[in-house]
């Protein structure tokens, strides 16, 4: 589905062609690029994840760490049954948010070593850098 969503140069311009993609597009489509954009930065020490969540709250995130993959997930949900004041005219009205989306940071990363911070809809993890394994060194004689 996503490459339902890609223009196709020859006609990415035309109005016409345009309203013909949208009338024989799919009611329920994929639209996850548009959610949870990173930002990966090395620094000195590790690596920092920028994760654009605007509109969350600290208690809808979740992450979790698993067999290398560290994965960054938000659910939230509201519901209101009758507006609060007389002009409004809705009798129920419901917000559903669902997004997940995983990281490859390799096995040897602790769930302990990961820090997370949640501030004005940014989310910054920092993953230190894994330390290179040292093989120890033999020497061989010679016959």
């Amino acid at each position: 589905m996503k490459n339902y969503l890609q223009k196709r140069s020859s006609y990415a311009r035309d109005p016409f062609f345009e309203a013909f993609d949208d009338f024989f597009r799919p009611v329920f489509y994929d639209n996850s690029d548009a959610s949870m954009r990173t930002d990966i930065k090395e620094t000195d020490g590790g690596y920092q994840l920028d994760v654009e969540m605007p509109g969350l709250d600290k208690k809808d995130i979740k992450i979790s760490l698993e067999n290398g993959y560290l994965t960054v997930s938000a659910e939230k949900s509201t519901r209101e049954e009758e507006g609060k004041e007389k002009s409004e005219k809705y009798l129920r009205k419901e917000c559903s948010v669902s997004c997940s989306r995983s990281y490859y940071v390799g096995e040897d990363i602790e769930k302990e070593s990961v820090k997370a911070r949640y501030e004005n809809g940014m989310l910054t993890l920092t993953l230190p850098k894994s330390q290179p394994k040292q093989l120890p060194s033999h020497n061989i004689e010679i016959e």
